[in-house]
């Protein structure tokens, strides 16, 4: 499998203390990255190219068009065509809407999957969270996002368990973040129900949603969620924390995982 690189260094003009100077800049990369089931298009997403194997898993399990890893075939990944195709074992028949392909930070896909079912997240036992724990969570979150330290220009989200970091993704869309989390978790056969989303950035109603259907009841932001996000997150029995800074944080919705003093 092919990995796509996911920045260049360009020759760019810096000016600081009044004088300008030239540098090699490492810059984030934008590809429209074509993801395909079976060779059949399902969608065409503007992402930085890394983790696109992940990426795809996580966009059509989002979709509704994956569910576990014992389902696919082999998956392949082209740099020189920016494409990726799965193959399952199972090819059945896929009946594509007519709605926009290109995606990034907003509307995503074909529509190709069934609608989402509005059911709360299943029962789990969870370990409630610590209120220093969050804070611990974050730090080290933060400390793992590279690329953004190193180009200034992606969203970042990462997936823990107990407290610990298990994985860190990156990418210029807040969504892909999700999705390449979702993908890694189907493709390694991680379950979700006792898992914490820990990310950058606003948390839309978009973002609750793939969280939703991933069944993760947590997520931790460092920013705030809009008013449909914490709604949507009520409904769907998912924990949603927000405004981590400093030794401040806010929940919004089912206290009842917060280890609450």
């Amino acid at each position: 499998m092919t990995e796509i690189k996911e920045t260049e260094i360009q020759e760019v003009q810096q000016f600081q203390d009044g004088v300008f100077s030239l540098l090699n800049k490492e810059i984030i990369r934008e590809i429209h990255l074509e993801i395909a089931l079976n060779a059949k298009k399902i969608a065409v997403i503007a992402c930085s190219g890394r983790y696109a194997d992940e990426l795809a898993a996580g966009f059509l399990r989002s979709e509704g068009l994956l569910s576990s890893r014992d389902e696919i075939e082999k998956i392949e990944v082209s740099d020189t065509e920016h494409k990726v195709n799965i193959w399952t074992r199972e090819q059945a028949p896929i009946t594509l809407s007519s709605h926009k392909t290109i995606a990034s930070s907003g509307a995503r896909g074909t529509g190709a999957g069934p609608a989402l079912t509005r059911q709360p997240l299943r029962e789990h036992t969870f370990h409630r969270i610590k209120p220093e724990n969050i804070f611990r969570m974050m730090d080290e979150f933060l400390s793992l996002a590279s690329l953004h330290d190193a180009t200034g220009g992606t969203h970042a989200a990462a997936l823990a368990s107990e407290n610990k970091i298990i994985v860190v993704r990156e990418d210029i869309g807040r969504h892909n973040t999700i999705d390449m989390l979702g993908g890694y978790a189907l493709l390694n056969g991680i379950d979700l129900a006792d898992k914490t989303i820990v990310r950058t950035g606003r948390v839309s109603s978009e973002i609750v949603h793939k969280v939703w259907r991933l069944g993760a009841p947590v997520v931790i932001s460092i920013s705030v969620p809009t008013a449909m996000a914490i709604e949507l997150a009520g409904e769907a029995g998912i924990t949603l924390v927000g405004s981590v800074r400093g030794k401040k944080f806010i929940i919004y919705t089912h206290a009842e995982r917060i280890l609450v003093n």
